[in-house]
């Protein structure tokens, strides 16, 4: 007996084709980066109007200060003084935080911006610290009666309404363009508008009990270094869970799970996990498709899930895609 040859069972595989070249990646359009560049620009022409609503506030109250003396307005004065160095410090993070990753930065230079308003925040508190010290010492070692008449308040009441103004403003233009820097500038701005008008209550009071004033003077001060203790820590603590990572809101994973389900043959997403910093994030998604999908037509659908990401949310660096198989039992 011959030995017959085995079957050839070849004709009865399907044969799965195979693609000749690798899949183009899919490029965001000019608009992605237009709209960066927008961001940047739209932050720096805020900052400088701060700026330059401080320098008007510093000018006027040292001329009060000139002209009539008193602590609050000193205090008042010196925090904005600092104040404008630190918004040329914002200034200086944003524009570094616009740079594109390198081979240093990968993951780009996002954390510039948080890192700028932590740094702001522990000023803020360190210099609410060191008044309240030195008003207190003040307070007790210089005891004596003032006339305080109603030009001393109304400046620091004027101040207060300007820095409130430009807080508003600052503050809807950083939640527009999702910068944690700036939106510590904006309460930074509140805190200005805060403590000039605790200086102005503190000096109608003192006008009222002149035997008293000078004290009342101090102790308004005390209590505008207070305010900016508190504020501060707020501050730090907000931009220090960017930098340590911290889940941003709810409506960052809603938004990017939606982007995900408008792409064709994505059937579920399964988890999204999201890291912000400044004007960066980055996006780790799993997608679940059909699981006769190839392997190419499952590496073009991540690439359209990545492109949709970054077109609806222009801040994604970068999106990592994992694509796992959709079972309707697991489910």
């Amino acid at each position: 007996m011959v030995a017959s040859d085995p079957p050839d069972n070849s004709s009865s595989l399907t044969q799965t084709p195979v693609l000749d070249v690798f899949p183009e990646r899919l490029e965001l359009s000019e608009d992605v980066s237009r709209l960066r560049r927008r961001r940047t620009a739209r932050l720096i022409k805020v900052s400088w109007m701060g700026i330059s609503v401080r320098l008007f506030v510093i000018v006027m109250e040292f001329t009060g200060l000139w002209f009539l003396g008193h602590s609050v307005l000193l205090v008042d004065a010196l925090a904005s003084s600092a104040d404008v160095l630190t918004s040329f410090a914002i200034l200086f993070a944003i524009r570094l935080a616009e740079r594109p990753p390198d081979d240093d930065h990968p993951f780009g230079h996002g954390r510039y911006e948080p890192l700028a308003g932590f740094q702001l925040g522990l000023l803020i508190l360190v210099v609410g610290a060191g008044t309240f010290a030195y008003q207190l010492f003040a307070a007790i070692s210089h005891a004596q009666s003032e006339i305080i008449g109603w030009v001393s308040w109304m400046i620091p009441l004027f101040a207060a309404i300007l820095l409130e103004i430009t807080c508003r403003v600052v503050l809807k233009m950083a939640k527009q363009e999702k910068s944690s820097a700036m939106i510590a500038e904006a309460y930074h701005y509140r805190v200005d508008a805060i403590t000039s008008l605790v200086a102005a209550f503190g000096l109608v009071i003192a006008s009222q009990i002149s035997e008293y004033g000078h004290l009342i003077d101090h102790l308004t001060a005390m209590i505008l270094a207070v305010i900016m203790i508190y504020l501060g820590w707020i501050a730090a603590r907000e931009n220090l869970n960017e930098l340590t990572d911290k889940i941003p809101h709810q409506n960052y994973f809603d938004q990017v799970k939606l982007s995900a389900l408008k792409v064709e043959g994505v059937l579920d997403v399964e988890k999204v996990r999201i890291q912000a910093a400044g004007p960066d994030a980055h996006v780790d998604i799993d997608i679940e498709v059909n699981p006769n999908e190839t392997v190419a037509e499952a590496h073009l659908m991540a690439q359209r899930v990545r492109h949709q990401i970054q077109l609806d949310w222009p801040n994604v660096r970068e999106v990592v895609v994992h694509v796992e198989p959709y079972y309707e039992a697991d489910h």
